[in-house]
C-alpha cells in the first residue's frame, strides 16, 4: 500500500503541478476527448475488466451506446461482477425499449432518480487497492463514448480520498432516494412517452420538434444531390474519359450508393441511348426506379428487358443478363445501339452470358461496378476494364465518410456442452438441438437490435440447418421463413416484402442473399456459419449496412465455434489482407481501427478461439500466397513488386521472405519469367530481404540506397544524413551498422548464405559497394529488385520511433535485439532470459509455458501490475551468479535493462517491447521451482517499467 500511495502521489503530481515529472503514468489524470487512441469507450471497458465493482450515474442512455457495453457487461457476469446504474427521465430522451434493454443486464441494478434537471454524467470503479472514475461530458451513448468531441477527467483515488469520498456520497445520497426500474414502470413510461408530440418514434435517439420535422420533409422533395463519395467518383469518371477511356472500374462498399453514382454519371454523359445489366429482376426494378429519381423525365423513356418485360425501344434500358445475353434478344440490337453501357456486380463477369454482351456492343464507355472485384478464379475482371480503376471506396473509408449504417458487431461464444463446442464437424442433430437453439435465443435476445421490431436475416450453414432451424424457431414464438437457392425470385421478393411488414421477423438463408440484394430495413444479422472467406463475411455483413430511418445502428452477431477459419474473422473486419499473424492478433486485441460510432466486440471465450485458430493456422502456405499473388497481378496488369503488395494493402512483404528466401526466388515459384541473376547477387538478395526489409533500423537502408545512387559517400556525408533523416545517431550504432554489412554480425551459415563478403568498403572516410556488386546494380532486373526492398524497408519504417532503437508495443526477435543493442555478434541462439553485454541487457519472457510440454518449466514471471513485473531467471541461478548479479545491481551500475514478452510460444519468435524497466535491487531473492520432480534454484525480483503498459496489451499477454 506504501508502495501504491507513492506512485499516486507521483501521478498526482504529473497530473496537477509539474507535467515534465519522469513518473509511471497509471494513475495520471488525463482528458479524454476521443480524438485519440485512446477514446472514452476504451477506457471505460479497460476499467470495467480490471474493477471489482461499478456504478454509473448517467442522466442520457441510448441502445447504440449500451451495446458497446453489452459484452463486456457479460463477461464481467461470468466472473460475478456487479454494477449499478442511475438514470432518468429527464427531457424524455431516454426511450422506453432502452430501458427494456438495461433490464436484460443480470448484473446490473438500474435505479431511476427524481432529482429535478438530473444531468450527471460519471462512472466510478472500485478497484482491490484504489477507485477511478471518469466524469465530464459523455452521457452513455455511441455518439458520446466513441465520435463527439468531448471533455473527461479520468481520475484515480484512494478510498480515504475526499474526491471519490464526495462522488460515491453524492451517488449514494440520489441512489437511495430513486426507484427500482421494472416491467410495469416502463410500461406506463410508454404511455406517456408515446404522446409527446415532438419524439419521432422511428428508430433515432433525436429529439425532433415539429418544425425540424416539416424541414426534413422540405428536405425529402429536393432533388437527391451527390454525397461526398459519388461527388469524388464523378470527378474521376469524367477525368478517365477524358484520357479516352474507353471502360472503367468502380469498386464501392456495399451501400455506398454505387446505383446513384451510376445514374448521375448517366445525366452528365447525357446518352442517346444506355444499357444497365444486372443478374435479379428484383434488382433491376429497384435500379430502374432510382435512375428516374435521378434523370426524372418521361417516364416511358425507362423499360425492362427480362423474362416477364420486353421494352426493347427504350432509352434507358434495364435489362437481366440471362434474357438479354439470349442470340434471339441480343441480335436485336445494333452493337453500337448504345452509347453508356452499365455492368452492375461486375464480379460476375467472367460468365459467359456476361462475356456475351460485353464482346458484342461497342459503347461508347463501358462502366463496371462491384463492392468485391477479387475472383476466387483466374478471370481478370481488372483486364476485361483495361485497368482503369476510376474510383474505390472500402468498408473502413465508407464508415469513416458517415456513408453507411453504423453497426455494433458482437462475436460471441456458440453453444457448448462438456467441453464440446459446436465445430466444422457438428451434426444437423447437434446444430439444432434444444441447447443451442435455447442458446441463440438468449444471444440474439441479449445483444438486441435498433429499431420497434427486429427484422433479421439469419446465415446458417446448411440448406438442412436452414429448414430445421426456421420450424424450430417457429415453435418458440418467433415467425421465420427458409429460403435457399431452391426458392424461386418471386418466394424471396415475397418473404422480403413480408419482413418490412413485420409479418417475419427472421429470413434464414444459406446460400443466397450474399449480395445483390438490397433490404435496408434490416436491423441485425446472425451469423450461425463457419468464415469461409473475407469477402463473403464482408457480403453477408453488408447486407445490413444501408441507412434506414427506422434504424440507428445494425447488430451483427457471430457464433464463433471451434472454426479452424476464425482467424478470418478480424482479417474481414478490418481488412487487413497482409497475412501477417501480429498483425491479425493486433486487430483482435485492439478494434479501433473501426470508424464512427461503430464498434467491434469479442466475448472473452469467443477471442480466445479466434487466437487459437490463429496459432494453428498457417497463413502464408503456397496457396494463400498464390491466391493473392495472383490476384494482385490481375489488378496491375503486370508482376507486382513487393512494394506494390504494400501499396495494394495486400500481403506484407516479411510473409513473403518468410516464405521464400527473397523476392526472386518466390518469383520462381509463381512460375514467372524473370532475368537471371547470378548466384551471388541472389545471395545479397537473401540478406536484405532477412535483415533489413523489416525496416526496424533504417540506418543500413539508408546507406545502401545513397550507395546505390552513387558510387561513393564519405563517412561525414552519411552522418548528414542520418541526422537530416532525424534518427538517433552515436558512433556505437554506426559500427554497428558497419559490422552488420560487413557480415561480421553473423554466424557462419547465415554468411554462407550472405554470399560470404562484405557488402560494404570503407576505405579513406567513404564508403563504397564492394566491386561485384558496384557491377551487379547496373544491371537493370538485380537493381530493381534491390530498390524494391528499400523501398518496402522505408515504409514499413515509418511506424518506428526514429529517436531510439526500439519501439513500444512492436515486436522484435533475439536478432533484432543484439542488433538493435549494436552488439557484435548475433547471440539469439545462446540468449534465454536475460543478458548484461556492452552496457545492456535484454529480459526475454515467453509469459505463458505450455505445461504440458516436458521440455518447458512454469518459471514464476508474473505481472504484480501493469507497471510492475516479477521476473524469473533460469534454472540454476542465484542472485549472486555471475551473469545475474548485474542485473540485480543495474541501476547502481547505469545498465539499460530492456523488458521484452510474448504470450506463449505460439507466436513465434518475436516479442513485445514493453519499454525500460528498473530493478528493484531489494527485492530481489532466491528461490526453487521443480521440474519433473527435481528442485532448482532461481532468482527472482521486481522490476518496474517507466510506463504502465497499454492496456489492450497488458491482458492480451495476462490472459490466459
Amino acid at each position: 500500500m506504501e508502495q501504491l500511495i507513492h506512485k499516486m502521489k507521483n501521478s498526482l503530481h504529473k497530473g496537477f503541478i509539474d507535467q515534465s515529472n519522469p513518473v509511471s503514468g497509471q494513475f495520471k489524470p488525463k482528458l479524454l476527448s476521443n480524438k485519440s487512441h485512446e477514446n472514452v469507450l476504451s477506457t471505460l471497458l479497460q476499467e470495467m475488466k480490471t474493477c471489482e465493482t461499478f456504478i454509473f450515474s448517467v442522466a442520457f442512455i441510448t441502445e447504440g451506446g449500451l451495446a458497446t457495453l453489452k459484452t463486456m457487461l457479460y463477461d464481467l457476469q461470468l466472473k460475478g461482477i456487479k454494477g449499478r446504474i442511475l438514470t432518468s427521465t429527464f427531457l424524455n430522451f431516454n426511450q422506453p425499449k432502452m430501458f427494456k434493454e438495461l433490464l436484460k443486464l443480470e448484473n446490473v441494478e438500474v435505479r431511476l432518480t427524481g432529482v429535478k434537471g438530473f444531468h450527471s454524467k460519471g462512472y466510478i470503479f472500485e478497484h482491490i487497492d484504489y477507485y477511478s472514475l471518469i466524469v465530464g461530458s459523455s452521457n452513455l451513448t455511441d455518439s458520446a463514448l466513441k465520435a463527439n468531441y468531448e471533455w473527461n477527467v479520468y481520475l484515480t483515488s484512494l478510498e480515504g480520498g475526499e474526491i471519490i469520498h464526495h462522488f460515491k456520497n453524492q451517488f449514494e445520497e440520489a441512489w437511495n432516494e430513486a426507484i427500482p426500474l421494472n416491467i410495469d414502470w416502463i410500461n406506463h413510461y410508454n404511455l406517456m412517452y408515446e404522446q409527446q408530440p415532438f419524439i419521432k418514434q422511428a428508430g433515432t435517439n433525436v429529439l425532433q420538434v415539429n418544425s425540424q420535422y416539416l424541414t426534413n420533409q422540405l428536405a425529402d422533395s429536393l432533388a437527391i444531390q451527390p454525397n461526398k463519395m459519388q461527388i469524388d467518383a464523378l470527378a474521376q469518371l469524367k477525368t478517365l474519359r477524358a484520357t479516352g477511356a474507353k471502360k472503367g472500374l468502380i469498386i464501392s462498399a456495399t451501400g455506398t450508393g454505387k446505383t446513384y453514382l451510376s445514374a448521375f454519371d448517366v445525366r452528365n454523359f447525357a446518352p442517346k441511348k444506355m444499357l444497365f445489366v444486372v443478374h435479379r429482376e428484383q434488382i433491376l426494378k429497384k435500379a430502374l426506379q432510382d435512375y428516374r429519381t435521378i434523370l426524372g423525365g418521361n417516364p416511358d423513356d425507362f423499360g425492362i428487358l427480362s423474362g416477364n418485360s420486353k421494352d426493347t425501344k427504350a432509352r434507358y434500358l434495364f435489362a437481366t443478363v440471362q434474357t438479354l445475353s439470349s442470340q434471339r434478344y441480343l441480335q436485336q440490337f445494333n452493337k453500337e445501339e448504345f452509347d453508356y453501357i452499365l455492368i452492375d456486380e461486375v464480379h460476375r463477369a467472367g460468365a459467359a452470358s456476361y462475356l456475351n454482351i460485353i464482346n458484342y456492343f461497342e459503347p461508347e464507355f463501358l462502366l463496371g461496378m462491384t463492392a468485391t472485384p477479387e475472383r476466387t478464379d483466374s478471370f481478370n475482371i481488372f483486364e476485361l476494364f483495361d485497368y482503369n480503376i476510376a474510383y474505390e471506396i472500402r468498408l473502413q473509408a465508407a464508415l469513416e465518410e458517415e456513408m453507411l449504417c453504423p453497426f455494433h458487431y458482437f462475436g460471441v461464444t456458440d453453444y457448448e456442452r462438456g467441453g464440446e463446442v459446436i465445430d466444422d464437424t457438428s451434426t444437423l442433430q447437434r446444430l439444432v438441438s434444444n441447447e443451442r437453439v435455447h442458446h441463440i435465443l438468449e444471444k440474439i435476445n441479449y445483444y438486441g437490435y435498433s429499431g420497434k421490431r427486429v427484422r433479421g436475416l439469419i446465415f446458417c450453414s446448411s440448406k438442412e440447418e436452414t429448414h430445421a432451424l426456421s420450424s424450430i424457431l417457429n415453435t418458440h414464438g418467433l415467425n421465420t421463413i427458409a429460403l435457399t437457392g431452391d426458392n424461386s425470385q418471386p418466394e424471396r421478393e415475397d418473404a422480403i416484402s413480408k419482413l418490412e411488414r413485420y409479418e417475419l421477423d427472421y429470413i434464414l438463408t444459406v446460400d443466397i442473399f450474399n449480395e445483390g440484394i438490397d433490404i435496408p430495413f434490416l436491423n441485425q444479422i446472425v451469423m450461425l456459419r463457419q468464415t469461409q472467406s473475407s469477402i463473403i463475411f464482408i457480403q453477408q455483413l453488408g447486407r445490413g449496412l444501408r441507412k434506414h430511418n427506422e434504424k440507428d445502428y445494425v447488430t451483427i452477431i457471430d457464433f464463433i465455434g471451434n472454426y479452424k477459419n476464425n482467424y478470418l474473422i478480424p482479417i474481414a473486419l478490418s481488412g487487413d489482407q497482409s497475412m501477417n499473424k501480429d498483425n491479425v492478433r493486433r486487430r483482435t486485441v485492439n478494434t479501433d481501427y473501426i470508424q464512427g460510432v461503430s464498434t467491434i466486440n469479442f466475448e472473452e471465450i469467443a477471442k480466445k478461439r479466434i487466437f487459437d485458430a490463429i496459432n494453428n493456422t498457417n497463413l502464408s502456405t503456397l496457396k494463400t500466397l498464390k491466391d493473392s499473388y495472383s490476384e494482385l497481378k490481375n489488378r496491375l496488369g503486370r508482376i507486382p513488386a513487393m512494394y506494390d503488395f504494400i501499396e495494394q494493402n495486400s500481403i506484407d512483404p516479411e510473409v513473403i521472405t518468410g516464405y521464400s528466401e527473397n523476392y526472386y526466388a518466390f518469383l520462381s515459384k509463381m512460375k514467372e519469367e524473370i532475368p537471371s541473376l547470378t548466384e551471388y547477387e541472389i545471395s545479397v538478395l537473401t540478406m536484405f530481404s532477412q535483415e533489413l526489409i523489416n525496416g526496424k533500423r533504417i540506418h543500413e537502408i539508408l546507406l545502401i540506397q545513397n550507395l546505390i545512387k552513387k558510387s561513393e559517400i564519405s563517412k561525414v556525408d552519411y552522418l548528414k544524413l542520418l541526422k537530416d533523416f532525424g534518427t538517433y545517431l552515436n558512433e556505437e550504432t554506426i559500427k554497428s551498422v558497419e559490422n552488420l554489412l560487413s557480415l561480421n554480425f553473423f554466424v557462419t551459415t547465415a554468411k554462407k548464405n550472405y554470399g560470404l563478403k562484405s557488402i560494404i568498403i570503407f576505405e579513406n572516410g567513404k564508403y563504397k559497394l564492394n566491386n561485384e556488386l558496384q557491377k551487379s546494380i547496373e544491371k537493370d532486373s538485380f537493381r530493381l529488385m534491390l530498390e524494391d526492398i528499400i523501398l518496402c524497408s522505408l515504409e514499413k519504417n515509418k511506424k518506428y520511433n526514429l529517436q531510439t532503437p526500439f519501439t513500444m508495443y512492436e515486436k522484435y526477435s533475439r536478432k533484432d535485439v543484439c542488433r538493435l543493442l549494436n552488439w557484435d555478434s548475433n547471440e539469439e541462439g545462446t540468449l534465454n532470459g536475460g543478458r548484461v553485454k556492452m552496457n545492456t541487457c535484454p529480459i526475454f519472457v515467453n509469459y505463458h509455458k505450455a505445461e504440458e510440454d516436458d521440455s518447458e518449466v512454469k518459471y514464476m514471471d508474473e505481472f504484480l501490475s501493469p507497471d510492475i513485473f516479477k521476473w524469473c531467471s533460469t534454472k540454476n541461478r542465484k542472485i549472486t551468479a555471475k551473469d545475474i548479479a548485474p542485473i540485480v545491481n543495474s541501476s547502481e551500475a547505469n545498465i539499460a535493462v530492456h523488458l521484452f514478452v510474448k504470450k506463449h510460444n505460439g507466436e513465434g519468435k518475436d516479442f513485445y517491447y514493453l519499454g525500460e524497466v528498473t530493478v528493484d535491487s531489494s527485492s530481489a531473492q532466491n528461490d526453487s521451482l521443480v521440474d519433473k520432480g527435481k528442485t532448482y534454484s532461481v532468482a527472482t525480483m521486481s522490476m518496474y517499467l517507466k510506463e504502465p503498459v497499454q492496456s489492450d496489451i497488458y491482458h492480451y499477454l495476462v490472459e490466459e
